[in-house]
């Protein structure tokens, strides 16, 4: 494998140390683009996340009293860990989860951007003081929650363990990570290259399944749980944390509609389009542009105008630094979105880009599609109502802006829009009718550091990437003191 750092460590971290698991089980972790065996990889369950929680109590106990300044002092060292390591993570998760190398760079950067910035905000978590006259005074305290869970997905594999962890240590919690089990080696040399900076039991790192998601989800010495996946998963760690009534937070899927006015231009909506549907990682990601409503007036010019950012993603082995385009996550998946492609063609939609396999016989073994792009979508249709989570997109004609919107609205889904026109009151209009979490006007899928990222309806609670996912990971406490005698020394 070349220059590819492997974690040392074929185990579980809980408690500063590696542990077998305690019934002896693992999987192994296959690499979706060449079919390769990467090893094993440890599989918790009860009895591991048991001892993982013990461990993490203690470690709670020690870490919430460090000092804000110096829990950010200790945060910040472990920004620079992984920016000095940022190259070998970024290869280990090419190989592991099939995203190609060079644009997954922006991982690292961005999994060190969440850690300084959230280490930066340590002292905002602030409360207030309310007026109650010369002979009491009212305040509030901000305190951690305790023990955090945190369950993060394949698509950004390091990014994902890395930056989703920072909100809760920040706020002086212990965690529990459980990396994707389809992509979980970058979540085992985290633990290596920075769990050491924290006290023993601060942060922890299982791998596992189904059995070890359920366990976190519903563990009542578990505070809060949050998730980073698919809706389905999202309900279900919902249905677990019910009985335990602990606080959750999902960051789910999405079907985001890209909206392009008679009055934008055709080259620009249709790069976008292209850039939007994130077509570097075979559209797997929660924001992807995966629906296009095009007006009639520019439909067929920004259909044609596609073909040629289109083309600058051709699918290729994610280690090779000239790839743009990496393969899916797992031979279900692939087999999956092949599916929704087939049922498109039988819905009556019409592909005019991709729709199959790559021919290169390098990629025979691999979870490769050539980017996907449907024209004649109606939205009643699968590919146009569900997330595919894959490298298809389908091109929606429209003309009656009310009968759009509609349409837009429709799906079950909520996270990201895009809005192209040079009308600033049709801008504003239509931002505000859309119902999503965050929206773009003449740009896309650019996230801004401090800015709140969440989904309406079912693509998720809470809000990510702002001080808003700081104070979530607290929990607020009202006191009230009263100074007895104050009255009658004021008299005397």
């Amino acid at each position: 494998m070349g220059d590819i750092v492997f974690p040392a460590e074929r185990a579980l971290f809980y408690g500063g140390g590696w542990h077998a698991p305690v019934r002896g089980g693992v999987k192994h972790s296959i690499s979706p683009a060449t079919g390769e065996d990467l090893g094993p990889v440890p599989e918790a369950t009860l009895e591991d996340a048991e001892r993982a929680i013990a461990a993490a109590q203690k470690g709670f106990e020690e870490w919430r009293k460090v000092l804000p300044l110096e829990r950010g002092k200790i945060m910040k060292e472990a920004a620079a860990v992984i920016r000095r390591h940022g190259p070998e993570l970024t290869l280990l998760d090419a190989v592991d989860g099939g995203n190609p190398m060079t644009p997954m760079v922006k991982d690292a950067v961005s999994a060190v951007q969440r850690f300084e910035y959230f280490a930066g905000l340590v002292t905002e978590m602030k409360g207030a003081s309310i007026p109650v006259g010369p002979d009491a005074i009212n305040f509030s305290v901000r305190e951690p929650l305790g023990i955090v869970a945190r369950i993060t997905a394949f698509n950004h594999p390091f990014q994902f363990c890395a930056s989703k962890i920072a909100s809760a240590l920040a706020a002086g919690n212990a965690v529990i990570l459980k990396p994707s089990e389809q992509a979980p080696l970058s979540g085992l040399r985290l633990a290596e290259l920075i769990g050491p900076l924290f006290p023993a039991g601060t942060l922890n790192v299982l791998t596992g399944g189904r059995e070890l998601g359920q366990v976190l989800s519903s563990h009542p010495s578990i505070a809060a749980v949050l998730v980073a996946g698919s809706v389905p998963t999202g309900r279900a760690v919902m249905r677990s944390a019910a009985d335990t009534l602990k606080k959750v937070a999902l960051e789910l899927g999405g079907k985001n509609a890209l909206i392009a006015f008679p009055d934008a231009d055709p080259d620009r909506v249709a790069a976008a389009a292209v850039s939007g549907m994130n077509y570097a990682w075979c559209g797997q990601s929660c924001g992807s542009m995966s629906r296009l409503f095009l007006h009639d007036a520019i439909h067929d010019e920004v259909v044609e105008r596609i073909g040629k950012y289109i083309s600058r993603f051709k699918p290729g082995l994610p280690t090779d630094p000239a790839t743009t385009m990496g393969s899916l996550i797992s031979r279900a998946h692939y087999e999956k979105v092949l599916g929704y492609i087939e049922t498109g063609k039988r819905e009556g939609a019409r592909v005019v880009y991709g729709g199959k396999r790559p021919d290169d016989p390098e990629l025979a073994e691999g979870c490769f599609i050539e980017p996907t792009v449907f024209v004649d979508v109606k939205q009643s249709m699968r590919i146009a109502m569900e997330e595919i989570f894959g490298p298809v997109q389908s091109v929606i004609r429209w003309s009656d802006e009310h009968a759009m919107l509609k349409d837009v609205n429709c799906v079950e889904y909520g996270l990201t829009s895009s809005i192209y026109t040079n009308d600033l009151e049709k801008a504003h209009r239509t931002a505000a009718a859309v119902q999503a979490g965050y929206i773009w006007v003449n740009s896309t899928s650019r996230h801004v550091l401090g800015a709140p990222f969440g989904g309406y309806k079912q693509s998720g609670l809470g809000r990510e990437e702002c001080l808003e996912e700081l104070l979530a990971a607290t929990q607020e406490k009202n006191i009230n003191i009263h100074f007895s005698g104050a009255r009658a020394q004021t008299a005397s």
